[in-house]
């Protein structure tokens, strides 16, 4: 190969790493964007909402003696934003940890709904 041919090969992979890097860049921003727009105030209240049970408000089972299930919530939102490495929509994500689907206290599987129902009280802005 002579050093011509060798250039535009080389000059061609680096404008494909580039084009490659600036794609995934504008996923993860995208990602990132749409599901970062709401405040954990925000996601809280959807979470509630979606939850809509009198016993255990914002789906909190257990009874802390010094944090009200509001705060046990906005606790596992920070937390989980933390966890967050920013791929995927960030409701799915804390979907998996604060209402597995499969989880054993779900026999009817009404897990399986959380983060449609989440998503569509934090759509409507509640």
């Amino acid at each position: 190969m002579d050093i011509t041919r060798f250039r535009r090969v080389m000059w061609l992979a680096v404008v494909m790493v580039f084009i490659a890097f600036l794609m995934s860049m504008c996923d993860k921003a995208h990602s990132a964007e749409t599901t970062l727009v709401y405040s954990d105030n925000q996601i809280a209240d959807a979470i509630f909402k979606a939850e809509n049970s009198k016993t255990h408000p914002y789906g909190i089972l257990a009874h802390y003696k010094n944090t009200s299930p509001r705060q046990a919530c906005l606790n596992t939102i920070a937390h989980a934003k933390r966890d967050w490495n920013g791929n995927g929509d960030f409701i799915v994500f804390l979907g998996s940890r604060y209402c597995p689907v499969g989880a054993k206290n779900d026999p009817t599987g009404l897990n399986k709904n959380w983060v449609r129902n989440v998503n569509r009280f934090l759509e409507r802005g509640l």
